[in-house]
């Protein structure tokens, strides 16, 4: 019997879908599914819904819910990890201090002042887990969802953790590129190397022929508005491509993420000259956004414990993620091939050994295994190799408590270029202290 735990399990929106997504798949029948949260109300609501998903469709799983973790590893064979230290609360001086001095961020998620902070928040709880985990079980495959991805998967790959990280991101560029050339999602294949929430893809094939040569026109024709992508979507979450097919042009390689988080990478494309990126038709993410989104998440749960909802529509909709498929493979003994965030063992050659880098991989029940890219370009490189260092840095900033590390990060970070030194200092100061409760070391507590 498998069991599998979801640390993070009272995510309105995460929890419901990993469930629903282990419901679906027929190999994992019998299997134990644990929620674990330090949230009762949270955790009380999803493991509801989970049970009446149980009930309704006479599915054959075990449910279980606790806010203890070393409960919840005992005899874990996978274990997904979806947490927010603070929760949207400690996001919004994320948010809302840079942009006192001029720094505004699509996501700020990942890189930036918000992701450097938000890495602060979550590296030394994420590595306390990796020791629960190396001490009860060690075995277990790690699945994490949490972001800043590549810090908290390098933490937890540091201490000997069995971890991938996943992200979507690469799903949903295939589907737009799907819907270019005329095609299944499944029938694009790339080759694709570099960073979360940054990989390149550098050859592109649809329906088993090589459409490489014809990305350039298909870029330019995306920013003359020849070519409209998700022209319909008018949320704040919607991707218009401007942002790749710019990069594209310079590098000849092309971005395979959300514009929102790519643009977050660079300094050119958020500030006052490109009118806070709206003449690339990025929008920002504010925290009321994300809000409505957890209220709207948390009322549709409600609705359907209350019966005022049909349950049926939202179980047949299983996901395009990851967890499930993974799972499934190494139950059953089969191969999954994905896009995953792993150790560098030379998959991409050309930068750090060691460092978490995302590319196409094998997952089996012999673990996880990435597969051999090569070089990536070299103008590519060097923007990688500058945010895997301050990547690093961050890692030991955090585990420390490192004030000065933390100011060696935002100041080599490009959304903070424009700041002066004292700037850059009040800057993370006011940081810090908006996330004291959650920064010990950092205020020797």
């Amino acid at each position: 019997m498998t069991k599998i735990v979801i640390i993070g399990g009272g995510s309105y929106s995460w929890g419901p879908t990993f469930m629903r997504d282990v419901f679906a798949t027929p190999e994992l029948k019998g299997s134990t599914i644990v929620l674990h949260d330090i949230l009762q109300e949270r955790v009380d609501l999803v493991h509801a819904l989970g049970q009446k998903m149980i009930w309704d469709f006479g599915l054959d799983f075990h449910l279980e819910k606790t806010h203890s973790l070393d409960e919840a590893l005992q005899g874990a064979d996978f274990v997904i990890l979806t947490i927010t230290t603070g929760r949207l609360e400690s996001m919004r001086p994320d948010l809302e201090i840079p942009a006192k001095y001029g720094i505004r961020q699509s996501v700020g998620d990942t890189t930036g002042p918000g992701g450097l902070a938000r890495a602060l928040r979550n590296i030394p709880v994420v590595a306390q887990i990796g020791r629960k985990v190396m001490e009860i079980c060690p075995n277990a495959l790690f699945l994490n969802y949490t972001n800043p991805m590549t810090v908290l998967t390098r933490t937890l790959a540091m201490q000997g953790v069995k971890v991938v990280g996943l992200c979507h991101e690469w799903i949903g560029v295939r589907e737009k590129l799907a819907l270019i050339f005329g095609t299944a999602p499944e029938n694009i294949q790339a080759q694709i190397a570099g960073i979360n929430h940054l990989i390149w893809v550098t050859d592109l094939y649809a329906d088993g022929k090589r459409v490489w040569d014809e990305v350039p026109a298909i870029a330019g024709k995306i920013l003359s508005g020849e070519i409209k992508v998700d022209e319909e979507d008018t949320s704040v979450f919607t991707d218009h491509a401007k942002v790749k097919s710019t990069l594209f042009q310079l590098y000849g390689a092309l971005p395979a993420a959300g514009d929102r988080h790519i643009a977050e990478f660079f300094p050119h494309f958020i500030n006052e000259s490109t009118n806070w990126g709206a003449d690339y038709d990025l929008k920002l993410t504010s925290i009321e956004d994300r809000e409505a989104l957890e209220a709207f998440a948390k009322m549709m749960i409600q609705s359907v414990l209350s019966c005022e909802t049909d349950l049926k529509p939202f179980m047949e909709d299983v996901s395009t993620e990851a967890a499930n498929k993974i799972i499934r493979a190494v139950v059953s003994g089969e191969n999954y091939i994905g896009i995953m965030n792993l150790p560098n063992m030379g998959q991409v050659s050309n930068l750090p050994c060691d460092a978490v880098v995302e590319t196409y991989g094998v997952i089996n029940s012999m673990g996880a295994h990435a597969t051999s890219y090569g070089e990536v370009p070299a103008g590519v490189q060097s923007i990688l190799q500058k945010h895997i260092s301050n990547q690093e840095m961050t890692i030991r900033s955090a585990l420390a408590g490192d004030w000065e590390l933390a100011l060696q990060v935002l100041l080599n970070d490009p959304l903070s270029g424009r700041l002066t030194i004292p700037q850059a200092r009040q800057l993370l100061y006011e940081l810090l202290e908006a996330n004291k409760q959650y920064l010990p070391l950092f205020f020797g507590t």
